[in-house]
């Protein structure tokens, strides 16, 4: 019995109410890594829900209730979001924002659909997410087809004649995200000297930069998460590498620099256009910045799936899952990210990838990766 009870706890400790429901509330679930190497992009998803919940609350509500936030933790653990995902479902939570790993997104995905639960994700950008045909499944973000090819293109532009080296974590978004920035590279008719892969979780990269450096590479990208590719430039700089380091949307979290330190300077990342410029943003950053939160990275991502979500049920007038889809499929939606629409496979229709340098300890946008 006392083991039940501790599997019981184990089990609920991933899982924790933001705020307190009455029963009047509708509760809807928060879902991401909050524990382990990736929890400060799980903090991000937190801070944007807890902040879009206060903000619709204020203004009444949806349909004439108030919104409570439980929050579901998965670790970025592909086992432990199916989990995550059964949990809500069986609880019949009408939406999740949520994941922030594809390796997540997808398998939780599938017990969403199958529970009758509305999925945005506010950061999973493997195109597998909204390409089974589920009718579930939305983002606010872009697509790693789509990331891939702006990186692939300025690789081509800046590096043809150079020695260009591929590096992808084995993740369901580190290698779609590599392969399809090699793809795009190689369509532009340039080819990689090395494509290598590593394993997420590993400290010690010297074996692979040893190689990178015997290959001579002159530029690295990396397809993988910001804690890998923090240690992987450390150690390329600890060995005389000056390579440049170019990598994808995982490296926006102020993280990386406590990983790098100045060996951080000027890596390059792609991104969308910074949300926290956005005049549609601005009174609501104004907030997070009075509380001392940056909300960088995928913090804006998850308000503004909120909005998204909170809209489509007042069109529909019900938080059925399957007619707030319908009515997300069919309209536009006003988000602090500007305005949203969805194809029939719940990608946005408007998506523009820019690259972004870190210098002195922050991340700013650099401009189109033309």
């Amino acid at each position: 019995m006392k083991n039940l009870r501790l599997a019981a706890l184990a089990f609920g400790a991933g899982l924790a109410l933001s705020g307190t429901a009455s029963a009047q509330d509708v509760t809807i679930g928060v879902a991401g890594p909050m524990t382990g190497q990736y929890a400060s992009f799980g903090q991000q998803l937190k801070n944007g829900a807890d902040q879009a919940v206060a903000d619709i609350n204020a203004a009444g509500g949806v349909l004439g209730k108030k919104i409570a936030i439980e929050v579901g933790d998965d670790a970025c653990d592909p086992k432990q979001a199916r989990a995550v995902g059964e949990k809500f479902a069986s609880e019949k939570v009408p939406f999740v924002a949520g994941h922030y790993c594809s390796s997540s997104s997808i398998p939780a995905s599938e017990a969403y659909a199958e529970g009758n639960v509305l999925q945005i994700t506010p950061a999973s950008t493997n195109p597998t997410f909204t390409e089974r045909g589920l009718w579930n499944t939305f983002r606010v973000c872009g697509r790693d087809d789509q990331q891939g090819a702006v990186a692939g293109a300025y690789l081509a532009k800046n590096y043809k004649g150079k020695n260009i080296a591929i590096l992808q974590d084995k993740s369901t978004y580190g290698k779609g995200l590599a392969d399809e920035t090699k793809k795009a590279l190689n369509k532009a008719g340039v080819k990689e000297k090395l494509y290598e892969a590593y394993t997420q979780g590993d400290k010690d990269f010297n074996a692979l930069v040893s190689k990178l450096k015997a290959a001579a590479i002159d530029v690295v990208y990396v397809g993988g998460y910001h804690t890998e590719a923090g240690l992987i430039l450390r150690q390329m700089r600890d060995q005389g590498m000056k390579a440049q380091m170019i990598s994808g949307d995982a490296l926006a979290t102020n993280e990386f620099w406590s990983i790098t330190g100045p060996a951080g300077e000027g890596m390059l990342f792609t991104f969308g256009p910074d949300p926290r410029k956005k005049p549609t943003a601005a009174a609501v950053v104004k907030k997070f910045k009075d509380k001392g939160i940056d909300p960088e990275g995928y913090t804006l991502y998850t308000y503004a799936a909120l909005q998204v979500w909170s809209q489509a049920a007042k069109k529909a007038g019900t938080m059925d899952a399957k007619k707030v889809a319908a009515a997300m499929h069919a309209g536009k939606w006003d988000t602090v990210l500007g305005p949203i629409s969805y194809d029939k496979k719940g990608d946005i229709t408007v998506v523009d990838y820019v690259f972004y340098v870190w210098k002195n300890g922050s991340y700013a946008e650099l401009g189109s990766g033309s």
